[in-house]
């Protein structure tokens, strides 16, 4: 049996339908905050439990069974620590025998604030007594892609990453690598640094968007505090304003670049090429 927390989200979605190509369909549990959500994978025959993070009661019998669990980061910023804490816990009172985490690439000398609480995950692994193995996830690029939209009505890619480079992959090639290891075995110990095979500065970003489009999208960058600020004034809420802001200034200093190409050799293909995400994203609009 294995477990996906997570799993109506959009990686987790990935993941599940990444692993039923590969094991039966019964044989995969779908944890879920709302079980209500995901109605259609109960329909294929997944196991549909609730699970949530906040909630510890629920967990236990939401693992109850699973061998293997993959523990899909938390989207709460600042409250991850303490809701992976409670899923570990739960995984060791359930005789989890192997629990796969979506960590951040490089975290143990990641310049990002987004690797406080994934190092503090990665500590409480080590010392839960479970064996484990961490998928350091680098940016997917959606995440860039997310602001096209913006970048053509303004005519203007806005970011603070200087001249670093991202080494950003789609979010299924993730979902397919997360798919990959929970079926092999002896996985134990291991940790893979995920990443695309090809990197990008934000300039050559926005110069793809304008060649792919027809219409003039320069990058314009901006200093980490003007960045947060110009997110704000877009709407954000201030903590993923100030969390993106601080992740640009963060890739700028190679937080969000590696070129071992392990999540491609992970999956058996190449890493979904940047221009192919922007193209869907492009026809998407």
């Amino acid at each position: 049996m294995i477990a996906v927390t997570g799993a109506t989200g959009q990686l987790g979605r990935l993941v599940i339908a990444a692993l039923l190509k590969k094991v039966p369909a019964n044989q995969i549990i779908a944890a879920v905050r709302s079980p209500e959500k995901a109605k259609d994978l109960a329909d294929l025959g997944v196991q549909v439990r609730q699970a949530d993070y906040s909630k510890p009661e629920t967990l236990d019998s939401a693992f109850k069974g699973a061998e293997k669990l993959l523990l899909i980061s938390s989207s709460e910023v600042g409250q991850r620590e303490a809701q992976h804490n409670a899923v570990i816990a739960a995984a060791k009172r359930t005789g989890v025998k192997l629990l796969t985490y979506t960590s951040l690439l490089h975290v143990d000398k990641s310049p990002l604030g987004l690797g406080v609480e994934h190092r503090a995950t990665e500590k409480a692994l080590s010392e839960s007594g479970i064996p484990f193995v961490l998928l350091r996830n680098g940016w997917y690029t959606e995440n860039y892609a997310a602001s096209i939209a913006p970048a053509l009505a303004h005519n203007a890619f806005i970011g603070s990453v200087g001249e670093g480079r991202i080494s950003s992959a789609a979010r299924q090639d993730y979902a397919e690598a997360a798919a990959a290891v929970l079926v092999l075995e002896d996985q134990g110990g291991k940790i893979y640094e995920l990443a695309g095979d090809e990197s990008y500065t934000l300039a050559e970003f926005s110069a793809e968007i304008a060649h792919q489009s027809g219409n003039k999208v320069d990058y314009v960058n901006l200093p980490e505090a003007e960045f947060a600020k110009a997110l704000l004034g877009a709407g954000l809420p201030e903590g993923l304003a100030n969390m993106l802001a601080d992740s640009d200034a963060g890739a700028e200093k190679g937080g969000l670049f590696d070129d071992s190409h392990t999540l491609s050799k992970l999956i058996g293909r190449p890493t979904t090429p940047v221009k192919e995400v922007i193209a869907a994203t492009l026809k998407s609009l």
